[in-house]
């Protein structure tokens, strides 16, 4: 009988090994030997979660690429790192399975294959929606660009039904999508049921780690590894800004549609909710996102997959393009240029809500998942070891 067993597991192996793409097994075999060695168990979450694992099928390889944070600090405390003959390198490796995941689990699954174009998808998306705000604006404006001052009435160049129509459909179906996505990949990672009171604390837990950024500081507080060894805090820094300069333009958008129908509609005076959070939201996109750029720039190569720049760069500057169009916007909304300065900042939030399911934006639903798995097992795991305790 044990030797039947040992036949199904080896047979399950083999099938389970013969699955994984190139860059799957690149992720088991440099996890196999950061199991047997363990000197990065400290760092981030990703080897406390390889650590309850004795081997690596294609659910757990997606899930630790998910809980990477690409900081670095592993890569560089390596001993089996290049130039040795292992060649462990795990951000590296973690790094070129994660677009695989996004495409794996894009909904529809056809769609999935705009991640191996991210960049090209993105500019064709930015190309689309400028040219049909420009067009519009045009028509409403009888052929011209200009206009008398509108003080800053941008309803008066597109109404308010017509952009929640617009933008609300794009929206809605970028929220499904991701939903969707996030879900399969969820029933993935976590097949297993998991008890209410244990997912409710464990959310909060992940909450806190999604908010706070927390595994960007290397897992040790000191920061990541960027051009070399030396730690430093700024990707954290920098991410910081982006996460939170869009967390204060989505309350901006969301303050604005709840005054228009409590019956205070746009525009607003500049000291008021909407256009100071939507100010310091658009500050904070140009600054995180022009900072992440010199830093992908100047990172160690060795921390990169090239496959995957366009993608990335594509996401910063479109996230570039949506601040500085807005704060474009907010500057001459009171002269005749408010029209054209409008459509561009439309057409460029346009791009960003369409590109939002294939795109760089998911790998941030992505891993808020795995955190999420991975405060789940910490809880179970501690629940299991206070029973065995207790017995």
């Amino acid at each position: 009988m044990d030797t039947l067993q040992d036949l199904q597991l080896l047979t399950h192996d083999a099938v389970s090994t013969l699955m994984l793409s190139p860059e799957e097994e690149e992720v088991r075999r440099v996890m196999t030997i950061c199991n047997a060695c363990r000197y990065c168990e400290g760092y981030c979450a990703v080897f406390p979660a390889m650590t309850r694992l004795l081997e690596f099928g294609k659910a757990d390889i997606h899930y630790l690429a998910n809980v990477c944070f690409n900081c670095g600090a592993c890569l560089h405390s390596c001993q089996y790192a290049p130039p040795h003959e292992f060649g462990v390198n795990v951000p590296q490796a973690m790094a070129a399975v994660r677009p695989k995941t996004y495409s794996e689990f894009a909904w529809p699954r056809a769609l999935g294959r705009l991640y191996d174009r991210a960049g090209l998808t993105m500019a064709l998306a930015t190309a689309g929606g400028l040219a049909l705000f420009l067009v519009l604006v045009l028509l409403v404006n009888q052929g011209s660009w200009l206009h008398p001052p509108l003080a800053g009435n941008f309803y008066a160049i597109f109404p308010h039904n017509m952009l929640v129509a617009m933008f609300g459909i794009v929206f809605l179906y970028a929220i499904v999508a991701l939903g969707m996505g996030v879900t399969s990949f969820w029933r993935m990672i976590s097949p297993a049921a998991v008890p209410h009171e244990t997912m409710a604390i464990a959310g909060l837990q992940a909450t806190g780690n999604v908010v706070t950024l927390k595994y960007l500081d290397g897992g040790h507080g000191l920061g990541c590894n960027d051009e070399d060894d030396r730690f430093t805090l700024r990707r954290r820094v920098f991410h910081h800004f982006t996460f939170y300069g869009f967390l204060c333009c989505f309350i901006a958008t969301s303050l604005g549609t709840i005054y228009h129908y409590l019956g205070d509609p746009a525009p607003y005076p500049f000291f008021s909710a909407p256009v100071l959070f939507g100010t310091v939201g658009g500050i904070g996109l140009l600054v995180g996102p022009a900072g992440l750029l010199w830093l992908n720039q100047h990172r160690n190569p060795q921390h990169l997959v090239k496959a995957q720049q366009p993608m990335d760069l594509g996401f910063i500057a479109l996230l570039m393009l949506v601040s500085v169009t807005g704060l474009a916007l907010l500057i001459g909304r009171d002269t005749g240029a408010m029209g054209l300065l409008l459509a561009v900042h439309l057409g460029t939030v346009m791009a960003f809500f369409l590109t939002m399911p294939y795109g760089k934006f998911a790998h941030g639903v992505f891993r808020s998942a795995s955190l999420l798995k991975n405060a789940v097992d910490k809880r179970m795991d501690a629940a299991a070891t206070a029973a065995s305790a207790a017995h």
